[in-house]
């Protein structure tokens, strides 16, 4: 291929990522390696098509495998991760009375728990709780 061919090749992977298609910089480093070939094919006078592909193949693989993690994580940024403990550390008020180790169904966040007093005294209803730790689908509750 003429090496105005690569050139024209790499630019146009490059515009199709950057404005059409989000393949996640793959064919940024596909493009610029033909980009790349191209000008050392105009650098080096009568590089033969195999030695262009070859190289071609080699800066693709070698981009993608070496160089595109690394930077597609600084240009798009690392994605924010949802941090929830759980219901750990919530509150809610009691139902009903519950004296020490007995349970209860609850409505809390959406869902129906189990709620069990992980204290030594009884609880009465509508006192404000907290969820202290998680016990299979029990939430073991101690006064707020």
């Amino acid at each position: 291929m003429m090496w105005w061919g690569w050139v024209l090749f790499g630019a146009i992977l490059l515009a199709l990522e950057l404005t059409l298609i989000d393949a996640q910089f793959y064919l940024v480093f596909v493009g610029a390696a033909a980009v790349i070939v191209g000008f050392a094919d105009r650098l080096v006078v009568g590089m033969t098509p195999e030695v262009q592909w070859l190289a071609f193949g080699v800066l693709s693989v070698v981009g993608v495998l070496g160089f595109r993690k690394t930077i597609y994580a600084r240009i798009r940024g690392e994605p924010t991760v949802a941090r929830e403990t759980g219901p750990i550390g919530h509150e809610f008020e009691l139902p009903e009375t519950l004296a020490p180790g007995a349970s209860c169904q609850v409505e809390f966040r959406g869902s129906h728990w189990t709620a069990t007093n992980g204290g030594s005294h009884a609880l009465g209803a509508g006192t404000r709780v907290r969820v202290e730790r998680i016990n299979g689908l029990a939430l073991i509750v101690a006064p707020a």
